[in-house]
């Protein structure tokens, strides 16, 4: 197996700190994973790449819910995109769709620039995956200079869209990266890399802390009507992470 860069996806500077102790080569940072991700605090970004160096791509996505926001939503993510730049973001990670599911190719034009601009890398992430045509999104994405795409090969896991995967990178041909990710694991790892002829893969292998703080008072619950449990949390799982990485890199 070639040498794969690895991205892990995180939701904490504590992901990224446990991912860059496993080896990682770059990170996704995000808040709330539990909604797919949105948008980092600032003060997780400075304290993740003030404690790790690693090359940190930021997300930049409001809310969860699609990817088809108000103004007022749009500003807030040109607002937010302006403060991970000033404060050490290696790249920008976003995904602007209009209501049919067609990529909103102004909107996306911003963000890339704002990222080009400042040298750094424009990611467009798995809204690609709910385009209705691929390739058209593609095009676009191209169009605009956007650096690399995210994709699970528009199937719930990466594993049943490995053929579209690969399709992706032939078309690509090298104007725009194609990542996968979504659902690889240890044992999917070979088959994923095999099957797409992917270079660089996106994980998210966590593990589950617990923290008793809550536990005086079981019928409380601070989430939403789902009432996940309030005496653990995830982070992740760096030896779980470091050893897909070593097999990744053919170690």
């Amino acid at each position: 197996m070639n040498k794969v860069k690895v991205e892990v996806c995180c939701g904490s500077a504590d992901d990224v700190i446990e991912a860059w102790k496993a080896g990682c080569d770059r990170v996704e940072l995000n808040s709330n994973l539990f909604h797919g991700g949105l948008t980092p605090t600032v003060g997780s970004l400075r304290v993740a790449k003030r404690d790790t160096g690693l090359p940190i791509m930021t997300m930049v996505r409001p809310r969860e819910g699609g990817f088809c926001y108000t103004e007022a939503e749009f500003a807030v993510c040109l607002e937010d995109a302006k403060s991970l730049l000033a404060n050490g973001a290696d790249g920008l990670v976003f995904g602007f769709l209009h209501p049919d599911g067609t990529v909103d190719r102004e909107r996306t034009r911003q963000l890339t620039e704002l990222a080009r601009e400042a040298g750094k890398d424009a990611v467009f992430h798995r809204a690609i995956d709910v385009v209705p045509d691929w390739r058209e999104a593609l095009d676009i994405l191209i169009e605009l200079g956007v650096t690399r795409v995210l994709t699970s090969g528009q199937a719930p896991d990466v594993s049943w869209g490995t053929a579209v995967v690969r399709e992706m990178i032939a078309y690509a041909a090298g104007r725009i990266q194609i990542l996968p990710g979504a659902g690889i694991t240890p044992l999917s790892l070979e088959r994923v890399l095999s099957e797409t002829g992917a270079d660089q893969i996106h994980v998210a292998i966590h593990r589950t802390l617990p923290d008793p703080s809550t536990t005086n008072n079981r019928a409380i619950f601070y989430g939403g009507c789902l009432y996940p449990p309030e005496d653990r949390f995830q982070i992740i799982d760096r030896d779980a992470v470091g050893g897909l990485v070593s097999r990744a890199k053919g170690k």
